[in-house]
């Protein structure tokens, strides 16, 4: 079978990733559809026809940014023996993304789009999902082993914590903090676990 039209001209994967580079610098809202095309050296009329819409390819950067930047922290709670090693590894491991000399100072799914414009809510609601699964994942892990002999209340709250301790080392990044200063941050944060937890 024939294909019609042109044959592309560049790499969708390469594309992906320059975008993703260009999101994570300007947030959401921030960039431009001329912002992308500059920096992927590709036509709109060519993201539209690969991406299907600004929308569109920034919800697949996202994905990209979440197997790439996102799995160190996902992995610490996967991996960790323990609950309090996982949650002090998860931690740990954010603070090291947030504060990567090589990427802007922020997790993109606390800041690429926290507020905007009325047009905009289906992505400030797609990130929004993607917190809460930040935060099931962490109640999950907290469950997962049976070593914490909690209500179902207490893990709530020990999950919401712990999540937002995550999302503040993001803004706390974006605002200047440095790595040793977000360790800092941590060390609070585990302190509360024994009060947290009996």
């Amino acid at each position: 079978m024939a294909t019609r039209g042109r044959p592309r001209t560049f790499d969708p994967d390469v594309a992906l990733r320059q975008a993703l580079d260009v999101f994570w610098e300007r947030g959401y809202e921030g960039t431009s559809l001329n912002d992308l095309a500059e920096a992927t050296g590709i036509k709109s009329a060519s993201i539209y026809a690969c991406f299907g819409s600004k929308e569109n390819l920034f919800r697949q950067v996202m994905a990209l940014y979440g197997a790439t930047a996102g799995e160190p922290p996902r992995r610490a709670l996967r991996e960790q023996p323990t609950a309090r090693e996982a949650i002090h590894e998860m931690l740990r491991a954010t603070a090291d993304q947030v504060t990567q000399a090589d990427h802007p100072h922020y997790c993109m799914l606390i800041l690429a789009a926290p507020t905007g414009a009325v047009e905009n809510h289906a992505v400030r609601e797609f990130l929004a999902d993607g917190r809460h699964g930040q935060y099931t994942e962490i109640r999950e892990r907290l469950s997962r082993d049976g070593d914490l002999p909690l209500s179902s209340a207490a893990l709530d709250a020990m999950a919401r914590y712990y999540a937002t301790v995550v999302q503040g080392l993001s803004i706390q990044a974006r605002d200047g903090a440095t790595r040793a200063e977000l360790e800092t941050v941590i060390t609070c944060a585990m302190a509360a676990w024994d009060a947290l937890t009996s």
